[in-house]
């Protein structure tokens, strides 16, 4: 199979299984599957932010949430030991997904552990490719997903997140994320974090 058609046949994959998703999202008017949503705005995130970016970073950027609802956060403890074992089981699970999606189409087995590296964020500050992917899954982040956290936590915390948020990104990011349409109140926030 050629490459362009590899790499179609991955996108479109990962949207089939994305497009299971039974929660769902408000957007433009309509409900659409929160992680098909959620692989739309990454992967315009991306065409906005490096556009020269490989298909391998395309496809991880793509599949960064492949079926996340099958490993729902109240089936791990409370608490960051439990947050952390979460996300790092997710992390295994969207590199194997993506993995089996990649070899159905025709990937060879470097190419799809380039992919797994990235989903699983090995090497974050020391591999080029992990950092934008990183980048873009911050600049998502703030863009579409800070204000219902807003919401939900105090100014404190929120500051808290962002400051973490901040520290995975790179230098490039952070100009990215300064120039997010970001309302006044998160753009104060982000402000306090950065003081």
């Amino acid at each position: 199979m050629e490459t362009q058609a590899a790499f179609t046949a991955v996108i479109q994959q990962i949207d089939q299984a994305n497009q299971q998703d039974p929660n769902t999202e408000l957007h433009q008017g309509r409900d659409v599957p929160r992680e098909l949503l959620y692989s739309q705005r990454m992967t315009a995130r991306l065409a906005t932010f490096a556009p020269e970016a490989s298909d391998l970073v395309r496809i991880a950027v793509h599949a960064q949430h492949i079926q996340r609802w099958k490993i729902p956060r109240q089936d791990y403890p409370l608490g960051r030991a439990g947050y952390k074992r979460w996300r790092t089981d997710l992390a295994r699970f969207h590199a194997a997904t993506t993995g089996d999606i990649m070899a159905a189409a025709g990937y060879d087995t470097d190419a799809i552990e380039q992919v797994k590296t990235l989903l699983q964020k090995k090497q974050l500050k020391r591999n080029a490719q992990v950092q934008l992917l990183e980048d873009v899954v911050c600049l998502v982040f703030l863009e579409h997903y800070l204000a219902d956290f807003a919401k939900k936590h105090s100014p404190e915390k929120l500051v808290d997140i962002i400051k973490k948020t901040w520290h995975k990104m790179s230098e490039r990011g952070h100009q990215a994320a300064l120039q997010l349409p970001l309302s006044a109140h998160l753009s104060a926030l982000i402000d306090k974090a950065l003081a």
